[in-house]
């Protein structure tokens, strides 16, 4: 079988990390192009991975070298980018969060239509072992009814993790729409709609910026969430968590409370009324912390859909549901209102 030809635009930290060794690492692809503004950058990543530097996009999409691509670009160039590659016969992996509207993630949804072609957000939240098993015991009723929950994704910010530091586009209102909420905010949104199977369906948010005075983005958020069955809890996300990322879950159910990469040792812990406590040791969740070793795994689930041409697990639509809570979120910040997603 002919393998899928694949390029990467935009060439900062996620490329580096993730899809560009991920790409590399999967025996159904070839990497043969990488796009950024950059010219130093691309000219470096492309000779790493012997493939052909590009500083147009445009003028890459219209090369018809190749079959996908991962949009790893600042935040406010995913939907356009996106919707000129899948109007060029290209399927897409974009990183989230998948726009900075509803109306440029609905174009988004509609060109992967209209061209028959794979869109999919790279929410990796879902592909974390604790994450599926708590959503099974979940479903299973194991769990009961679902009361409550908390979840968080803090770390120290993006200048320990951006390829540009202090200067990043992480920090820039008009490159980047949103702070934590949109980089950490967006994947908690998509996990907890995963992991309870339901819709958020109001919010209540204070978004602020507190800890980066160098930037103009929201850098700590906390929001009460309300899904459709009447379930309410928290969101944090922070990008002034200075010694230790957090990136935990827990959800408090009638029969059990599940802990979900919370304790250090187990990833995921279940306390039952009973006084039964099952620990699971599923693997670690992915962090920036790790250098990029492990499989985030949204690569591989990308491939698999267009080989074996299946529904992308994270759809445009998916990306679009755990989006539209986030923007709800700033506007009940903005109006100091609870707001309908």
């Amino acid at each position: 079988m002919e393998k899928l030809k694949v390029a990467v635009i935009g060439c900062g930290s996620i490329a580096q990390y993730r899809h560009l060794p991920e790409y590399k690492m999967n025996k159904d692809v070839e990497l043969v192009a990488v796009c950024d503004i950059n010219e130093e950058r691309v000219n470096k990543v492309a000779s790493e991975y012997g493939v052909k530097a590009y500083t147009s996009y445009e003028e890459l999409l219209a090369s018809g070298t190749v079959d996908a691509v991962s949009v790893c670009t600042p935040n406010y160039l995913h939907a356009p980018i996106s919707v000129v590659a899948l109007n060029s016969g290209v399927h897409v992996l974009c990183e989230k969060p998948m726009a900075t509207s509803k109306e440029s993630a609905e174009a988004m949804i509609e060109a992967a239509k209209a061209n028959n072609k794979k869109l999919m957000i790279a929410h990796n939240q879902r592909f974390v072992a604790s994450h599926q098993k708590a959503r099974q015991l979940i479903e299973n009723g194991e769990v009961g009814r679902i009361y409550s929950f908390r979840t968080a994704f803090g770390h120290g910010g993006p200048e320990g993790w951006s390829v540009d530091g202090k200067d990043s586009w992480f920090f820039r209102k008009e490159e980047a729409f949103i702070g934590a909420m949109g980089d950490l905010g967006v994947h908690k949104t998509d996990l907890l709609r995963y992991i309870l199977g339901e819709e958020i369906v109001e919010v209540g948010a204070f978004v602020e910026t507190t800890a980066k005075d160098f930037g103009d983005v929201d850098d700590n958020a906390v929001c009460v969430l309300k899904t459709e069955s009447g379930i309410v809890g928290t969101l944090a996300a922070s990008w002034a968590y200075t010694s230790k990322e957090d990136n935990s879950t827990i959800i408090y159910g009638e029969k059990a409370i599940l802990r979900l990469e919370d304790d250090p040792n187990y990833s995921l812990v279940v306390q039952y009324t009973t006084g039964e406590v099952v620990k699971y040791e599923l693997g670690k969740i992915q962090s920036n912390d790790d250098g990029g070793q492990s499989n985030s795994h949204v690569v591989e689930k990308f491939v698999d859909a267009i080989i074996n041409d299946t529904e992308t697990p994270v759809s445009g639509e998916e990306g679009f549901k755990s989006l539209a809570v986030i923007l709800a979120a700033l506007e009940s910040s903005e109006t100091k209102q609870i707001k309908q997603v």
